[in-house]
């Protein structure tokens, strides 16, 4: 807007600024980074973290397809397998979307599901070498994961100790 003289020699600016609202502060920190995500607290899902998450949300679909599938066709042949499928695409889910969506409390809600996938992945594991005919067909977590390359028990040691990891970056960034 140009401006433009007024009759007693004033220019007019005053017009302008008043078409032009100030910046209110309350704005300005809404386009500010959330304080999660300036601590660290987002940080579960970053990085290393970001690896687990794709590893996460393959597992997810793969085992909870792979179960869906086993219990609406066959159910009937190894029931403890499958439920045992359906229990770990669950817990991959959970841990996939815990790591997605980073903060504090997600990473409590990972590091259980870790350590409950771990504590599963170890239980069906001894469970198949010591009594194979208890499971008919395999699951996720049937010897040690040997049908998944091992990566039933890798992910949730190496989950936990990102999480542990980024645990001490968050309290790090918290103290400071």
């Amino acid at each position: 807007m140009a401006e433009e003289s007024t009759a007693d020699g004033t220019e007019d600016t005053a017009m302008a600024r008043q078409q032009t609202p100030p910046q209110a502060p309350a704005a300005a920190e809404a386009a500010a980074p959330a304080p999660a995500a300036q601590s660290g607290g987002a940080r579960i899902g970053q990085g290393p973290g970001r690896l687990l998450l794709w590893f996460y949300g393959v597992f997810t679909v793969a085992a909870l397809s792979r179960s869906i599938v086993q219990i609406s066709t066959k159910f009937s042949d190894a029931r403890l397998a499958y439920l045992l499928s359906l229990a770990a695409g669950i817990v991959y889910a959970v841990i996939t979307v815990a790591l997605w969506r980073g903060g504090g409390q997600a990473r409590k809600v990972a590091l259980v599901a870790c350590s409950a996938e771990l504590l599963g992945v170890i239980g069906v594991g001894v469970l198949t070498l010591a009594d194979s005919s208890a499971f008919p067909d395999q699951t996720v977590w049937s010897d040690f994961g040997y049908g998944y390359v091992f990566l039933p028990v890798i992910l949730p040691v190496m989950g936990l100790l990102w999480l542990r990891k980024a645990g001490a970056e968050l309290r790090g960034a918290e103290a400071a």
